[in-house]
């Protein structure tokens, strides 16, 4: 099994809910034969990126923070690292712990992708303009009373009623995964 198997899997497993998400699962079954290193950050024009949306079930919420790099209401997510062993859903496990503070678990098991997207991440000083090949999941919250800010990461963290963070999501993206998941849970 080459160490991409698990990533070709979630892409070939996975079913586009509208012509966005084809396009962005288009473009990263295209762009992963093209880059010799798909989940290195280092890895220009595209890497692949993992983020979890983050859920406490039993209250019909969910969280999103206020990142800090980019000014607005998103999901945790992040990129790979060596900790995750090439395991998408593990580096968005592990961002979503980082990012709120909380046990996490899937809320599929085995890990299947809630959404994708592919969306393009402004040049700073220290990167060129890139794109992001972003595996986005359902997570679950353990705990969502431990739901903390971490400062290095964003301005603010919150739970939202579902109807809440759809207010709060500007970007098309994430509110197609928000109605996913309010979907998935009945809500």
């Amino acid at each position: 099994m080459t160490p991409l198997a698990p990533l070709l899997r979630l892409l070939e497993a996975h079913t586009p809910e509208d012509a966005d998400e084809a396009h962005s699962l288009e473009e990263m079954r295209r762009m992963l034969p093209q880059l010799a290193h798909p989940l290195s950050r280092n890895q220009m024009p595209a890497h692949f990126t993992a983020s979890a949306l983050l859920v406490d079930i039993e209250a019909g919420r969910v969280a999103l923070l206020h990142h800090a790099k980019l000014d607005k209401w998103l999901q945790p997510g992040g990129h790979a690292e060596a900790i995750d062993e090439g395991l998408m859903h593990h580096a968005a496990l592990r961002e979503a712990t980082e990012e709120t503070g909380c046990a996490v678990r899937l809320y599929h098991d085995p890990p299947t992708l809630l959404d994708v997207d592919v969306h393009r991440i402004p040049a700073r000083a220290d990167e060129p303009a890139h794109h992001h090949l972003d595996l986005r999941f359902l997570v679950v919250a353990k705990d969502p009373q431990a739901l903390a800010l971490n400062a290095a990461e964003s301005f603010a963290v919150q739970w939202f009623s579902f109807d809440a963070a759809m207010s709060r999501a500007t970007d098309p993206p994430l509110r197609r995964m928000i109605r996913k998941a309010r979907s998935i849970l009945g809500r």
